[in-house]
């Protein structure tokens, strides 16, 4: 009976493990392509290592000892029932692990301080501007520079930081590119940053990491690393043979439902800004936002009221503070 339980356990352990293995055809994650994803992969490689310097010796330790003194006949393993205290042996198995406790504390808020997300990457080539939307169930991607839109798929130049401004038009998601770095939520009210950057040419899974209704599974976009050269002749063949996105074409995408490939060779002026304060009565501070992330148009506001009188200047830059706060 033993015996059959025995192979019944083992048999339903590499079961799991067959079927685990089978959720990803590939680690996408420990094959980062950028520098943020390279950095976050050695954290985790170096977590686990520290970590396996406990678990590993405490599972061989239990099962040897489960094995040895486990009841048998004829059994020569020392019993020994007043035996209670070892210092060296406390010693041992309490400095190990508040050893590593320490290593790993250390490591891990040098990595936080370093993979902040609003922290610019460094290069010699300008970072280039793209404002993420996320909606039900689908993805909006505007360039503010280049003034042009896309809807579920991203387009960038390989080795240029790209600085992502985040927000959400109603409920809250995590924007996920793995080989490149971490997810960062998406809010509605608030206008997150995230720096990227691709080091190869390539195409990379892109997705929503946050449960938010009935399709978000589907989710996902693609985001295609290119030359520079590729990347401006893709811009200029958008703004030639592509539509523009009106606020009516923009209230149709706003309704729940999935959504193929779109590009728009224009938006709305401001449209990113009055997504991030849709929500914000008059009167009031303003959204928020948050990791660097500022507001173009305020800033434009700003500076045109500049011309009229002071005291409409000094409204627009209270304005201008409540909305960049925090």
């Amino acid at each position: 009976m033993r015996r059959n339980y025995r192979m019944l356990t083992a048999g339903l352990f590499l079961a799991m493990v067959f079927l685990l293995s089978g959720c990803s055809e590939q680690y996408i994650v420990l094959d980062p392509k950028g520098p943020i994803g390279q950095s976050q992969k050695d954290l985790i490689i170096i977590s686990t290592v520290l970590c396996a310097v406990i678990i590993i010796p405490v599972l061989v330790m239990t099962a040897v000892i489960v094995w040895r003194y486990r009841d048998r006949p004829g059994s020569k393993a020392k019993y020994k029932p007043n035996w209670e205290h070892n210092t060296k042996l406390e010693v041992t198995w309490w400095s190990i692990p508040i050893v590593i406790i320490i290593i790993l504390a250390a490591v891990t808020i040098n990595y936080t301080y370093k993979l902040e997300p609003s922290r610019a990457i460094a290069s010699e080539k300008a970072p280039i501007t793209i404002q993420v939307t996320s909606m039900d169930w689908k993805w909006l991607f505007k360039y503010p520079d280049e003034d042009i839109a896309t809807v579920n798929y991203v387009k960038f130049p390989e080795d240029v930081p790209v600085r992502f401004q985040l927000t959400s038009d109603t409920a809250m998601n995590s924007f996920w590119i793995p080989q490149l770095g971490g997810q960062l939520y998406s809010m509605s009210g608030m206008a997150m940053t995230l720096y990227l950057q691709a080091d190869e040419l390539g195409s990379y899974y892109g997705s929503g990491a946050n449960f938010n209704g009935k399709d978000f599974a589907q989710m996902t976009f693609k985001a295609d690393a290119v030359s520079q050269e590729e990347y401006d002749a893709w811009i200029q063949e958008v703004k030639k043979d592509a539509p523009a996105l009106t606020l009516d074409g923009y209230k149709e995408l706003q309704k729940p439902g999935r959504s193929d490939v779109q590009q728009f060779s224009s938006f709305p002026e401001g449209l990113f800004e009055q997504i991030v304060t849709q929500y914000v009565e008059e009167g009031s501070s303003g959204a928020h936002s948050h990791h660097g992330a500022s507001s173009d148009t305020s800033k434009n506001e700003a500076s045109s009221k500049n011309n009229d009188s002071e005291t409409e200047t000094a409204d627009a830059s209270d304005q201008h503070n409540g909305h960049a706060g925090h």
